[in-house]
C-alpha cells in the first residue's frame, strides 16, 4: 500500500508548495488515474511516490510517504525504485545507454542483481509488453510507441510492486495509445500491479481504472472510485460531458457503455458553408516537397496549401511526416526536391530572421526553446530581435501565465512549459502559426482556452497549422484536416469527413452518433455550428 500522510512539498526557490497537507492512501492492485489541472502537482505527488522528491528536486518537503511501510524520507530512491518503477513523460528522458538490452540491463547493475537474474528478468520483461524482437535495436531507431515500452520494460525489470506513469501516451497516435494502456491493463489484472498513472485525456483510459484522483489547483486532492468522483470534477471524457448535456443515465464511461445503453437523441444538422481546397490568398504553400532526415526520406512529393485565416490539422500515426512538414514549412527541413512558400515567396534563401518574422513555430518540446532565466524575459527577447515594442503581458494574461513571468521557465510543470514556449514564439503575432503537439500537459479547459485564442487570431486573417495526436481537440478547432501515412497526403479536406474516414482518429462523439458534424460534445448544443461553418 501507498500513504500520504499531510504531505506538503514546495521547490527550491517557490514560496507557494504545490502539495498542501494532502492524505490518501492508495490500495494494492488498484488502476488510479490522476488528474487536474495543469501545474496541480499530478507530476509532483508522482515524483514524491518513488522519492524523488525531495532527494533529487530539493525544496521543502512535510509530512510522509510510506510505500509498503518504507517512509520515501528516509529510505534512498534507488531502494524505493524497487517498489516504485517510474516512468517519465519523455521516455528518452530516462535512457541512458544505446541499445534497448543494454538499458533495461543497467538498472539491473546498479541494484546488484546477478547476471543470471538479469538475464532471466530481461527476458521475462520483454516477452511481458511485447518487445523481445527490440531487443538488439538501438533507442534512438525506436517509434514513441516502442520507446515507451521499453522505458516501462526498464522500470518492471526491477519487479516493483507499483508503477507510476507520467503521461505516457502524450506523444503517442491513437492506436499506440491504445495498445500501450492495454498493456498497462494487462499488467495491472494479470500481476495485480498497483499503477498509478497521470493523464490528460481520461477518454483513453478512464474504464480501465478502478479509482480517479483528481488534483485541486489549490494543492487539495480527490480520491475515489471512477464512478463516484468523474460526474463531479470539471475535467472530463467527451461520452461523460455528452451524457451529463443530454442527461442520459447512468452515466457511460465510454463508448461502449454508452452503445448498451441504447441511448437516443435527435441532432439536427448543422448549417455549414461549403468547403474547397484552398486556391487563392494562400499563406502556405508545398509544390512536390520530399524532405528528410540521415538519408530517410519523410515527405514523399506532398502538394499542399493552406490559406489565409484558415486552421488546419495535421493528423496521421507516428512517423507519418507531421514534424517534417512542418520544419520545411519554417525552413528547418531542406527539401531534397520541390517547394515550400510562405505568403507567395519562396522559403529558400530566406534569412533565419526573416522567416521567423512571419512564421511562428512551436516544437513539441518547449525546452528546446526556452532559455532566458524568466519567462518575462523570453518574450522580451523575441519582441526585441524582431524591433516590436511592448513587454508580451497580454498574451502572457490570455494564456493564464500571468502569474508565472518572473519563473524560470524550465522550472515550470509540463503543461506550463507548454504555455510558456507558446508564449515566447508567437508574441510577435507572425501572420503564420506553426504548432506541433500543443496540448501535450494541458488540461482540457486550458486546452479550450487555447483553441478560443487560436480561433480569433484565424478570424483576425492568421493562418494556424497544428500536428497533433490529440483529435478530441483538434475536431472543435479546424475546419480542415489532412491526414498524413508514410510521408504521404492520403486524406485532406472537411474535419469530420476525414476524422471519420480514417480508422482510429475518429472523436467519441463521433464514433457514437457517425456524423461528420457531430464531432464533439460541445457540438450537441443546438446553437453551437461546427468549426468551418
Amino acid at each position: 500500500m501507498i500513504t500520504c500522510e499531510s504531505l506538503t512539498y514546495a521547490y527550491p526557490n517557490q514560496p507557494q508548495p504545490v502539495l498542501r497537507d494532502l492524505t490518501l492512501s492508495i490500495p494494492d492492485g488498484a488502476f488510479v488515474l490522476v488528474t487536474g489541472a495543469s501545474g496541480a502537482g499530478k507530476s509532483t505527488l508522482l515524483r514524491a511516490l518513488n522519492g524523488l522528491v525531495p532527494h533529487f528536486h530539493g525544496g521543502q518537503f512535510g509530512g510522509h510517504v510510506r510505500v509498503d511501510g518504507q517512509s520515501t524520507l528516509d529510505t534512498p530512491p534507488r531502494q524505493i525504485a524497487r517498489a516504485v518503477g517510474f516512468v517519465f513523460q519523455d521516455p528518452e528522458a530516462q535512457f541512458v545507454v544505446g541499445q534497448v538490452e543494454d538499458e533495461i540491463a543497467f538498472s539491473l547493475e546498479n541494484a546488484g542483481i546477478t547476471p543470471d537474474g538479469m538475464e532471466r528478468r530481461i527476458d521475462h520483461v520483454l516477452r511481458l509488453l511485447g518487445i523481445a524482437h527490440l531487443r538488439g535495436r538501438q533507442v534512438s531507431t525506436l517509434s514513441g510507441g516502442e520507446a515507451q515500452r521499453v522505458a516501462i520494460a526498464s522500470a518492471l525489470a526491477l519487479e516493483p510492486r507499483h508503477l507510476a506513469l507520467d503521461e505516457p501516451t502524450s506523444q503517442l497516435d491513437p492506436l499506440a495509445a491504445r495498445e500501450l494502456l492495454d498493456a498497462l491493463v494487462g499488467l495491472n489484472r494479470r500481476l495485480g500491479l498497483t499503477v498509478i498513472l497521470a493523464e490528460h485525456r481520461l477518454e483513453r483510459i478512464v474504464r480501465a481504472a478502478t479509482h480517479l484522483l483528481y488534483m485541486e489547483a489549490n494543492g487539495e486532492a480527490r480520491l475515489g472510485p471512477v464512478r463516484d468522483l468523474i460526474g463531479a470534477v470539471p475535467l472530463r471524457p467527451p461520452v461523460v460531458e455528452a451524457a451529463l448535456r443530454l442527461g442520459w443515465q447512468p452515466v457511460p464511461l465510454d463508448l461502449d457503455e454508452a452503445r448498451r445503453g441504447h441511448f437516443r437523441v435527435d441532432l439536427p444538422p448543422v448549417r455549414r458553408a461549403d468547403w474547397s481546397p484552398p486556391g487563392v490568398d494562400l499563406a502556405l504553400e508545398a509544390r512536390d516537397l520530399s524532405a528528410g532526415y540521415g538519408g530517410r526520406t519523410a515527405l514523399h512529393g506532398v502538394n499542399w496549401a493552406a490559406a489565409r485565416g484558415e486552421i488546419v490539422g495535421l493528423v496521421g500515426a507516428n512517423g507519418a511526416g507531421k514534424s517534417t512538414l512542418l520544419k520545411a514549412l519554417v525552413g528547418l527541413v531542406a527539401p531534397s526536391s520541390g517547394e515550400v512558400r510562405i505568403l507567395g515567396a519562396p522559403v529558400a534563401g530566406q534569412k533565419r530572421h526573416d522567416l521567423a518574422r512571419r512564421v511562428g513555430y512551436v516544437p513539441q518540446d518547449p525546452n528546446s526553446i526556452l532559455f532566458a532565466n524568466t519567462l518575462r524575459e523570453e518574450l522580451q527577447f523575441t519582441l526585441r530581435n524582431h524591433g516590436l515594442p511592448g513587454d508580451g503581458a497580454a498574451l502572457l494574461a490570455e494564456l493564464e501565465m500571468s502569474p508565472h513571468a518572473e519563473r524560470y521557465p524550465r522550472d515550470l510543470s509540463g503543461g506550463e512549459r507548454q504555455r510558456a514556449a507558446l508564449a515566447a514564439m508567437l508574441t510577435a503575432e507572425p501572420p503564420v502559426i506553426l504548432l506541433d503537439e500543443p496540448t501535450r500537459g494541458l488540461d482540457y479547459l486550458q486546452k479550450r482556452r487555447l483553441a478560443g485564442l487560436l480561433r480569433r487570431w484565424a478570424t483576425a486573417g492568421r493562418t494556424v497549422v497544428v500536428a497533433t495526436h490529440d483529435v478530441e481537440w483538434l475536431a472543435g478547432l479546424a475546419g480542415r484536416v489532412t491526414l498524413l501515412q508514410a510521408g504521404r497526403i492520403t486524406a485532406d479536406g472537411p474535419t469530420g469527413q476525414v476524422l471519420l474516414g480514417a480508422p482510429g482518429f475518429a472523436t467519441q462523439i463521433g464514433e457514437l452518433f457517425g456524423h461528420p458534424d457531430y464531432l464533439t460534445a460541445e457540438s450537441l448544443t443546438p446553437d453551437r455550428r461546427a468549426p468551418g461553418a
